[in-house]
């Protein structure tokens, strides 16, 4: 992309008053940007209203800087780095997004160059080079998403369905946010062939892409952006504003066959991206859980409302007609306890079950005194098969 193109599109992003809509409508009058702001204020009143016309006629409050930045960050990337700039009129835009009411004008895009051809030694602009194509292909693409704070089994589940489904060949999509988001990626990352051309996995972020939000999440960001994409349609230098995630979860849902939901409770933005989804025809799964965790009933309302049950990676393959196999690594659990655990350990693990449950409970139980239960239950945490739930409460986490 030349600079004065990307003037002239940035500029009708950043225009006050003018929102994507109005913005397809003047680019569907006029034709390209720099036409568009060719045309008199009475040409533009044909199309928007007399604020947005004026509006149009003046450059955006520190546009001169916006521009400045971004075309820094798109030829300051280090090498073997994609950064992309892609407008509505771009051959690169993912289809997908074409298909959805409010398009983005923009998507600013960071990930890893597939090397597909050499850029001529006088080519000065990197956003022109053949290194810098990207293939984003909804059809293999399956979107997970859930909790910011799930249970351990959730945590689990999250990593070990994503793995097992980039094993078997498809992209996975979240949104960077703490929680089922990570260990989506994660285990995307982990699932991923070396060597494989196709993106492991695409972060949707509300920020823009020069900050990662948040910053726990800035290590993983750093691993998506060597093995795969991150995505966002907001200017450089946005911060992490409430209104944006929200947003933002159209773009997760459009990128992907299906939304897969780990862990929601009844108010949450996974909810969000799932009836966003569904909206769009796209198919929706969510993975019961215990009818105790308030984290298991987003999931089980959608169920009810008609989303597709699942236990395993393979239900999904299979629900999507995708071709390859899911690992067994993708069960939820197998039943069988640790083979390292003591007998002891084994016979709390059983009384324990699959449910969430509290100290008294399990005394009740088990017949054990409050000091050695406690001391049992630390141990088998410490082994990585029992996690603590907030309430007091503990729950088995199944073998991924």
């Amino acid at each position: 992309m030349q600079r004065e193109e990307l003037s002239g599109w940035l500029r009708l992003a950043l225009t006050p008053g003018v929102g994507p809509a109005a913005a397809r409508r003047l680019l569907a009058a006029f034709g390209l940007p720099e036409t568009l702001f060719a045309q008199g204020a009475a040409a533009l009143r044909q199309v928007v209203g007399n604020a947005q016309a004026e509006a149009l006629r003046a450059e955006p409050p520190g546009f001169a800087e916006q521009l400045d930045a971004c075309w820094r960050w798109l030829h300051e990337a280090a090498p073997g780095t994609l950064r992309r700039v892609l407008t509505l009129a771009d051959a690169d835009y993912p289809k997908a997004l074409l298909q959805i009411e409010d398009p983005p004008l923009l998507l600013y895009l960071l990930g890893a160059a597939k090397s597909e051809g050499k850029m001529p030694e006088a080519q000065s602009d990197p956003s022109l080079s053949a290194t810098n194509s990207i293939a984003i292909d909804e059809r293999r693409s399956l979107a997970i998403v859930g909790s910011r704070n799930p249970t351990p089994q959730g945590a689990r589940h999250a990593r070990a369905f994503a793995r097992a489904l980039a094993e078997a060949g498809l992209t996975i999509v979240s949104g960077l946010a703490l929680g089922i988001d990570a260990e989506a990626h994660l285990g995307a990352l982990e699932g991923a062939a070396p060597g494989d051309a196709r993106l492991a996995t695409i972060a949707v972020v509300g920020t823009g892409l020069d900050r990662v939000y948040p910053k726990k999440n800035l290590q993983l960001a750093h691993r998506i952006a060597q093995h795969g994409l991150l995505l966002s349609e907001f200017p450089l230098g946005t911060p992490p504003l409430a209104a944006n995630f929200p947003r933002r979860n159209r773009l997760i849902a459009a990128l992907a066959q299906g939304t897969l939901v780990v862990e929601a409770a009844l108010q949450s933005g996974s909810l969000i991206t799932a009836r966003l989804a569904a909206e769009q025809g796209k198919e929706v799964f969510a993975i019961p859980g215990s009818i105790d965790s308030t984290q298991s009933r987003g999931c089980h309302a959608l169920i009810r409302q008609g989303a597709k049950l699942v236990e395993t990676a393979q239900d999904v393959l299979e629900e999507l007609r995708f071709g390859g196999a899911a690992t067994p690594r993708a069960e939820a659990h197998d039943g069988a306890p640790p083979e390292n655990l003591t007998a002891a350990q084994q016979e709390l693990l059983a009384a324990l079950g699959h449910e969430p449950v509290g100290l008294d409970a399990l005394q009740a139980r088990t017949g054990l005194a409050t000091p050695a239960l406690q001391a049992a239950l630390l141990e088998l945490e410490l082994a990585g098969v029992v996690g603590r739930l907030p309430g007091g409460l503990f729950q088995r986490i199944g073998r991924a």
